[in-house]
C-alpha cells in the first residue's frame, strides 16, 4: 500500500511541476505586447541583422518596423528606438521606468555595477551622486571659480596652434580639442593635466581607461546569453578585473597623496577641485565612503579617450 501512495505521491508531484512550467512558459514566452521587428533565429536571435555597421542596419529596419522595434539579441530581448518622438517618450517623459541600463557583464568587476554612477538604478546613491555633480561640477558658482582655468587652457591651445603655424605643421584640431576638454575636466576633478603627454601619472591614468573601455566595447557573449556569465568564457570580466583594478589603485594613490599633503603642508592643497570637496565633505546625506569615491571618480573624466600618444 505504501509503495502504490508513493507512486501515485510522485505522479501528482510530477503533474504540479509540469503544470507550473507550463504556466511559466506561457508567460515568459508572450510577446503579444512587444513591438514588432525583425523575426529571430533560433539560439542566436538576430544577431546576424545588425552586421558590421550595426547603426546603419538599425536604421535600415527601422525603416521597415517602424520608430520601435524589439530585436532578440542572443537569448536577449532588446527594444530599440529609432525616432526623435520615441527618443522623447523614452528618455523624458517616461525617463524614471526606463532610466535603468542593461549592465555588459564585463562591468561587474570589482562590484564597478553595484556603485558605479552610470550602471545602478535610481536609489539614495545614484541621487547622492548625482547631487555631487549638480554641487561640484556644473552649479554656477562652480564653473564662475573655473573661468581662469578655461581661459589659461584655451591660451595654451591657442599657443600649440601658433607655434605649429610657425613651422608649418598641420594641426589635428580635434585631437587638440579633446586634449584642452580633457585636461579641463582632469584640473575640475584632480588638479591635474590627464593629457599631459610629460606626465607619468598622465599616461598611466589614460592607458588604464584606455584598457577599460576596449573591454566594454567588445561583443560578449555573456551579455547576449547570460547563462554564459559564470564561466566568462571570453575572459572579458577578468581582464576587466586587472584593468578597472589598474585604475582604482591609480585613484587610491592620489587620494593617498592628497590627504598626506593635507596633513604636511594644507595651504598647498587645492580646496576647489572635486576630490577636495568630497574628502572634506561633511554633509551626511551626501558623503561617500571611499570605495563609492573612487568608483565616482573613475567615470568622471570624458570619455572615449583617443590615443593621444598616437
Amino acid at each position: 500500500m505504501s509503495t502504490a501512495m508513493e507512486f501515485w505521491t510522485c505522479i501528482l508531484c510530477l503533474c504540479v511541476a509540469f503544470f507550473f512550467i507550463l504556466k511559466l512558459k506561457s508567460k515568459t514566452g508572450n510577446t503579444s505586447k512587444l513591438p514588432p521587428g525583425p523575426k529571430p533565429l533560433p539560439v542566436i536571435g538576430n544577431l546576424l541583422d545588425l552586421g558590421e555597421k550595426p547603426h546603419k542596419s538599425l536604421a535600415a529596419m527601422a525603416k521597415v518596423h517602424g520608430p520601435i522595434m524589439s530585436m532578440k539579441l542572443g537569448r536577449v530581448t532588446a527594444v530599440v528606438v529609432s525616432s526623435s518622438t520615441m527618443a522623447k517618450e523614452v528618455l523624458q517623459t517616461n525617463d524614471q521606468f526606463l532610466c535603468n541600463r542593461a549592465i555588459p557583464d564585463a562591468l561587474k568587476a570589482h562590484a564597478h555595477d553595484e556603485v558605479g554612477f552610470p550602471w545602478i538604478s535610481v536609489s539614495p546613491l545614484w541621487r547622492n551622486y548625482r547631487k555631487i555633480c549638480n554641487n561640484t561640477l556644473f552649479a554656477g558658482k562652480i564653473l564662475d571659480a573655473n573661468e581662469n582655468l578655461r581661459r589659461r587652457k584655451v591660451e595654451e591651445l591657442l599657443e600649440i596652434v601658433r607655434k605649429s603655424a610657425a613651422k608649418g605643421e598641420a594641426v589635428d584640431l580635434g585631437r587638440l580639442l579633446f586634449m584642452t576638454t580633457l585636461n579641463l575636466i582632469s584640473n575640475t576633478v584632480f588638479s591635474v593635466d590627464l593629457a599631459d603627454p610629460n606626465s607619468e601619472l598622465a599616461r598611466k591614468f589614460k592607458n588604464y581607461v584606455w584598457g577599460i573601455l576596449e573591454e566594454a566595447g567588445k561583443p560578449n557573449l555573456s551579455d547576449y546569453f547570460p547563462v554564459l556569465r559564470k564561466l566568462d568564457i571570453q575572459g572579458a570580466r577578468r581582464r576587466m578585473k586587472i584593468q578597472m583594478g589598474n585604475v582604482l589603485d591609480l585613484i587610491d594613490s592620489m587620494i593617498n597623496q592628497r590627504m598626506k599633503q593635507q596633513e604636511l603642508n594644507p595651504d598647498s592643497v587645492p580646496n576647489n577641485d572635486v576630490l577636495h570637496h568630497l574628502l572634506k565633505n561633511e554633509d551626511t546625506d551626501t558623503k561617500l565612503d571611499r570605495n563609492q569615491i573612487e568608483h565616482f571618480l573613475v567615470v568622471i573624466p570624458p570619455q572615449p579617450y583617443p590615443r593621444l600618444d598616437s
